[in-house]
C-alpha cells in the first residue's frame, strides 16, 4: 500500500492525516479560532530594538508583540564579515515600518519569529522577491535533472523581464519531472500574487497582515501531495468541490487523485488515526518488542528515554539492547512526525558496547528521517552517550494544539501527595498560632487531603491540637485542587 492523505473538515476545525503502509505517520490540526500565521506576511512596526541582543520586537498586530533577529534583517548578498558586523541599531529603528513574514507561529510564552526575506510558495516554486538566486531542492539528487531545472528556470527569468529580475526562486521537490509550461505557470501566478501584495502594502498602515498562507486543508494539496500519494480523500462534500477547483487552477496532476468520501464512518476512524492521535498526546510508547519510549516535552527541548521493558531478548544483554534500540530508531522517527515535536531533541538510546551497534542505530534513525518533511540534522552521539538532534520547529506540536497545562500541577507532570500537603498545613497553623489568638482553625482543603488528615495522620493532629491548646477541624471543599487549602481563624 502506497500513501494517502485523509482530510477531515468541520467548520470548527480540519484535520490531516498521511497514511503511509496503513499506519498514520503525519497528524495536523488546525482550529478555526486559532489558526497558525506561518507564511503570512505583515506590514509591522519596529516596537523596540535590543542592542544587547542584536534583535528587535515588531508589533503585527497580535497580542504578543514578534521577534527578529539581525541575521534576519540584513541583505543576505553581502559579504559575510559585513553581515556579522552589522548591528541592529543600523537597521532598524523604533517606530519604523517592516514588511515581514512569520517563520514560526507563537509558542508558550514565545511571539512569533520573523523574517524580512519573504519567500511565497507555489506548488513547484518558491518565489523570493529581492533576489537574484535559483536555488534547487536537495530531495533533487540528479545531477542531469537539477541542470534541466536551473536552465528552464534562467530562460523563463530572462523572458519575464527585459532588466535583471528581482526576484529568485527556489524550484521545490516536487518540480522534479515537470515540464517546461507548468513551471512557467507556475511562475506567472506568484509574479501575479506578489504584485497585488506590493499593491496592497501601499495602502495600509502598519501593523498590519498583506497576506495570509492557505488554510490547512488547501496547504496539504499543495505541499504534501506529490507523486506517490495514490489517493486524497475528503469527507466533506463543500471542501471537496472547493479542493477541485483549488488542484484544477495549481495542482491539476493531482485531481484525479482526488477522492469525496461519503461513508457513515468517520474518516479518521480508517486506519486508527483517532486511536493513534490518543496514543501520540501519552508519555509511553509500547514498543513490539516489549521496550518502550518515554517522551518528555518541555519548551526548551524534548527528552527521549529508551527503555527495554519486558524484552529479555533470546542469547545476551548486548543483542537485546541492539535489538531494542534499531526498534525504537524507527519508531522515534514515526513519532517525532505524527506528534509533531520541532527544535532541540535528546534521545537517551540504551548503552552499546559495539560501536558497530551504535553506528547502525544511528544510521536507522537518519534514514528513517528522510522521509521527514520537516528539516532534521542529527549531530551524532555526545560524551555521554545521548544523540542530539534537530527538527524544524515551525508550528505547534500536536499536544500544544490539543492540550493546555494541568490546572492542578501548572504543568509540572505531578502533584504533591496528600502527606506533603498535610504537614503544610500543620506548619501553616504553627504560623498563625504565633501571629494570632484564636479560639480554633477550620482548614478547607481537598477530599483528599482531609480524608489523610483524619486518617493516616490523625496521631499528628491530635499531637498539634495538645502543642497549641486549640481545636482543629477540617471542612472538604470540592473546587480545591490536591495542592490547594486554607486555614480560617474562628
Amino acid at each position: 500500500m502506497g500513501e494517502e492523505i485523509l482530510i477531515n473538515f468541520t467548520p470548527m476545525e480540519t484535520r490531516v492525516a498521511v497514511i503511509e503502509n496503513g499506519m498514520p505517520q503525519e497528524i495536523y490540526v488546525e482550529r478555526a479560532k486559532r489558526r497558525g500565521i506561518v507564511g503570512n506576511i505583515y506590514m509591522g512596526k519596529v516596537a523596540r530594538v535590543l542592542p544587547g541582543m542584536q534583535a528587535a520586537f515588531i508589533d503585527i498586530g497580535l497580542e504578543r508583540a514578534a521577534f527578529i533577529h539581525v541575521d534576519e534583517v540584513v541583505d543576505q548578498s553581502l559579504p559575510a564579515e559585513q553581515r556579522n558586523s552589522t548591528s541592529i541599531s543600523q537597521v532598524l529603528r523604533e517606530g519604523q515600518g517592516l514588511l515581514v513574514q512569520v517563520t514560526k507561529d507563537p509558542i508558550g510564552t514565545k511571539g512569533a519569529r520573523l523574517t524580512t526575506h519573504i519567500s511565497i510558495p507555489s506548488r513547484y516554486l518558491v518565489l523570493m522577491p529581492g533576489s537574484t538566486h535559483i536555488g534547487i531542492s536537495q530531495r533533487i539528487e540528479d545531477p542531469q535533472e537539477r541542470e534541466r531545472l536551473r536552465n528552464q528556470m534562467q530562460g523563463l527569468m530572462q523572458s519575464e523581464t527585459t532588466n535583471t529580475p528581482e526576484w529568485g526562486v527556489i524550484l521545490r521537490t516536487v518540480a522534479e519531472g515537470v515540464t517546461e509550461v507548468e513551471l512557467e505557470s507556475d511562475l506567472q501566478f506568484l509574479r501575479r500574487l506578489w504584485d497585488s501584495i506590493r499593491h496592497k502594502i501601499k495602502q495600509v498602515k502598519p501593523p498590519a497582515i498583506v497576506y495570509e498562507d492557505l488554510p490547512l486543508n488547501m496547504r496539504a494539496l499543495r505541499d504534501m501531495a506529490h507523486a506517490g500519494v495514490e489517493r486524497i480523500r475528503i469527507d466533506s462534500r463543500e471542501t471537496f468541490q472547493r479542493a477541485q477547483e483549488f488542484v484544477q487552477a495549481l495542482v491539476p496532476e493531482i485531481e484525479e487523485k482526488l477522492e469525496y468520501y461519503p461513508g457513515e464512518r468517520p474518516i479518521f476512524d480508517m486506519f486508527n488515526v483517532e486511536e493513534e492521535m490518543q496514543k501520540a498526546l501519552g508519555r509511553k510508547v509500547e514498543l513490539k518488542s516489549g521496550g518502550y519510549l518515554i517522551f518528555d516535552q518541555t519548551e526548551a527541548m524534548t527528552t527521549v528515554d529508551v527503555n527495554t521493558g519486558a524484552f529479555v531478548g533470546h542469547r545476551n544483554l548486548e543483542e537485546t539492547i541492539f535489538k531494542t534500540n534499531l526498534e525504537a530508531a524507527t519508531a522515534i522517527g514515526r513519532q517525532l512526525r505524527l506528534r509533531n515535536l520541532g527544535g532541540i531533541i535528546i534521545i537517551d538510546f540504551i548503552d552499546m558496547e559495539d560501536p558497530d551497534h551504535q553506528r547502525q542505530v544511528l544510521r536507522t534513525l537518519e534514514r528513517v528521517l528522510e522521509k521527514d518533511h520537516a528539516k532534521c540534522k542529527v549531530t551524532g552521539v555526545s560524551e555521554l552517550g545521548l544523540v542530539e538532534m534537530t527538527r524544524k520547529r515551525t508550528r505547534e506540536s500536536l499536544e500544544q494544539v490539543l492540550c493546555e497545562p494541568c490546572s492542578h500541577c501548572q504543568g509540572r507532570g505531578s502533584l504533591k501527595t496528600p502527606e506533603t500537603v498535610c504537614y503544610e498545613i500543620f506548619r501553616e497553623i504553627l504560623r498563625q498560632h504565633r501571629a494570632y489568638d484564636t479560639e480554633t482553625y477550620l482548614v478547607l482543603a481537598a477530599q483528599s487531603v482531609v480524608d489523610h488528615l483524619l486518617d493516616e495522620v490523625s496521631d499528628h493532629v491530635a499531637e498539634l491540637e495538645a502543642f497549641i491548646g486549640k481545636t482543629v477541624r477540617f471542612q472538604v471543599e470540592p473546587m480545591y485542587t490536591p495542592e490547594q487549602f486554607d486555614v480560617v481563624l474562628r
